[in-house]
């Protein structure tokens, strides 16, 4: 049996594109490549709601390509020509976002020696992508939630409104319903933000992708480096879909490319002992680990359809326990061929009345 499986094989090159958006593929790495399903329900969930000016929020974990699927929106808006303005809220100070998002008037505070013009008038007539919200202080929520109602800012030290005209996508790793009960972050501001939530999955929910994430990984890599893979080790495409990836496609990322320089030859191989530390099911099938999340999350979609009596949408409904889009759940319960129809109460039978 072969230990070596073809690189560019005809399977992986025919099944790179299904899942896409529909685009050129790309041979960057902000490239959005899968056909899983929980990767496919994302995007037509993107296709749907970026010609419209809805704002968007996006949660998920960690590296899990929250970035890309805002400029995928932004991109396939009417506000492609106009900027896209991103914003890390976690890495600007505290003392110092107000300033960065809504500018400043000369004088405003210590070392403000001129005006300066914040991003959200940068991003007039664009979009503006608030990556890391959660982790917006208190007060400036305060002043971001006047700019969702009002599409208006104030700079510091002025009283004077400017109205903006700008389409907010924001994004967060963090559990905001947490952060609301905990008091950490405003409902309101919430409420404002979650008009069209977009739920991320994780690397480890779509583990079909990893085979062409690697080789869509592999050829970027090995092209700046300027080498040529010809084959894949077989226990190292095991390896990759056995791990858990914590860090997501991130971390996929960053070993991809330290395995291409590490790497002599024409066969690409990834050392397993970078992977076992974080992994405890590295030495079983990649089949049983798999019908074993399948069914796991099985009896979670179950539950919640016989708690909501087989209803999918609505605020009793079995998405809104789950916490999941109901575009997402209807499809995952097709993968999983559950039926709904057996949750639903049945109108009790009328038994005749004998004299």
């Amino acid at each position: 049996m072969s230990t070596q499986m073809p690189f560019a094989n005809n399977n992986i090159s025919r099944m790179f594109q299904q899942g896409e958006l529909p685009r050129e593929r790309s041979t960057s790495s902000e490239a959005i490549v899968g056909k899983s399903a929980a990767l496919g329900s994302v995007l037509q969930q993107v296709n749907l709601v970026a010609p419209t000016d809805t704002t968007v929020l996006i949660l998920g974990e960690t590296g899990t390509g929250k970035e890309l699927i805002a400029r995928a929106i932004y991109e396939r808006s009417n506000r492609s020509k106009r900027p896209f303005i991103r914003v890390n809220c976690a890495a600007i100070p505290a003392s110092l976002i107000a300033s960065e998002l809504f500018g400043h008037e000369k004088g405003a505070f210590t070392g403000a020696l001129q005006r300066r013009l914040g991003r959200f008038e940068a991003a007039n007539g664009g979009t503006i992508f608030l990556d890391e919200i959660g982790e917006l202080p208190m007060e400036t929520q305060i002043t971001l939630l006047r700019v969702l109602q009002e599409r208006e800012i104030e700079r510091v030290g002025s009283s004077q409104s400017i109205p903006v005209d700008v389409r907010i996508i924001a994004a967060t790793n963090r559990d905001l319903k947490t952060a609301v009960a905990e008091g950490t972050f405003r409902r309101d501001m919430y409420y404002r933000l979650n008009v069209f939530p977009i739920q991320m999955p994780s690397l480890r929910e779509r583990a079909e992708d990893i085979p062409l994430l690697v080789e869509h990984m592999i050829q970027l890599y090995a092209g700046k480096a300027g080498k040529r893979f010809l084959s894949i080790a077989k226990t190292t495409l095991e390896l990759l879909q056995a791990y858990d990836w914590p860090g997501n496609i991130r971390e996929l990322q960053n070993v991809i490319e330290r395995a291409v320089i590490l790497c002599e030859g024409e066969t690409f191989s990834v050392d397993e002992t970078w992977l076992k530390r974080e992994s405890s099911r590295l030495s079983r099938p990649v089949a049983p680990l798999a019908a074993t999340l399948a069914n796991r999350e099985r009896e979670v979609i179950e539950a919640a359809l016989a708690e909501s009596k087989g209803r999918i949408s609505g605020p009793s409904g079995a998405a809104a326990k789950l916490g999941v889009p109901r575009q997402t759940l209807d499809s995952k319960i097709a993968n999983l061929q559950i039926s709904k129809l057996r949750f639903k109460v049945q109108p009790p039978i009328e038994t005749p009345a004998y004299s």
